[in-house]
């Protein structure tokens, strides 16, 4: 045990010595606080790979309309998954390739397009590197994926990455929740769903040091305890802007009224970028 002296600091001080100790000797924030045997790669795997669309979010089709505005053609899902935005689109003529780092929810997504006759394209990797050697004028990233990613390095990576996909008037959409929407509290817990048999809840932890949301659905019934553990890097708008201003895209966010059609538990505007070019990568604005 160290000893400790008392002193007069201002708030900011002390702040900044917590992120100091937090963080010192990490190489990328937040890897440290993750659920403990996290594995993004295995957690949509079997079951949840073939359940993840039972419950669709009801906006599927203004989701549809506002995205074919951006896609002339074909366009690029970041985690495809198993198809629940994918489809309708190729279904609309829309070319949709996807990467997705599960196998099983490229599985699904294959069995889907064959029963429905369209054709979709999925390569199985890292959404921060794999590249499918095509441009595309849309690539768009929906439902809090880029949260996925557990590093904010990861998370820049992937605005590269899409930037490194787009034509040169192409547009990266990127639909999150507002973090305050699943931060009422540090740690909590919620009542999600309650029947004579079975009770679920949602049982989360907050670090708004690293931003990461550790959560784990618990499902108690006769059968015993289910548990379906993730874990997600939270990102405010202005740092999704930051990372796409890295990335050499320029940001124009779409009004309220164009946006509200994906709106969802206090979800962001959508952010339209496009690529800024070369001579204007230091001094665009808007």
């Amino acid at each position: 045990m160290t000893a400790t002296r008392l002193v007069k600091i201002s708030p900011i001080r002390t702040v900044i010595n917590v992120v100091a100790k937090r963080l010192a000797g990490r190489e990328s924030v937040g890897e440290a606080s993750r659920v403990e045997g996290f594995d993004a790669a295995q957690s949509f795997q079997g079951d949840t790979a073939e359940h993840n669309d039972d419950r669709p979010r009801g906006d599927e089709a203004e989701t549809l309309a506002l995205l074919s505005e951006f896609a002339p053609g074909r366009a690029l899902e970041l985690t495809i998954g198993s198809g629940r935005i994918a489809l309708p689109i190729a279904s609309a003529g829309i070319r949709v390739d996807g990467i997705e780092l599960s196998p099983d929810m490229i599985s699904g997504l294959q069995r889907r397009a064959a029963d429905l006759e369209v054709t979709v394209g999925a390569l199985e990797g890292d959404m921060t590197t794999i590249h499918t050697g095509k441009r595309y004028p849309l690539v768009f990233l929906i439902f809090n994926t880029i949260f996925n990613l557990l590093t904010q390095d990861n998370q820049i990576r992937c605005f590269e990455n899409a930037a490194h996909h787009l034509d040169p008037d192409g547009v990266f959409l990127i639909e999150t929740d507002v973090p305050s929407a699943w931060t009422s509290a540090y740690s909590y817990v919620n009542a999600e769903n309650i029947t004579p048999t079975s009770v679920e809840l949602d049982v989360c932890k907050y670090d708004p040091i690293t931003q990461i949301f550790d959560e784990n659905h618990v499902r108690l019934d006769a059968a015993g305890a289910h548990f379906r553990p993730i874990s997600c890097r939270l990102a405010w708008p202005a740092e999704l802007d930051l990372m796409a201003r890295l990335a050499g895209l320029r940001l124009r966010t779409l009004g309220w009224l164009e946006a509200r059609t994906l709106l969802r538990r206090q979800q962001a505007p959508r952010l339209d970028l496009r690529p800024v070019a070369a001579t204007e990568r230091c001094c665009a604005s808007k």
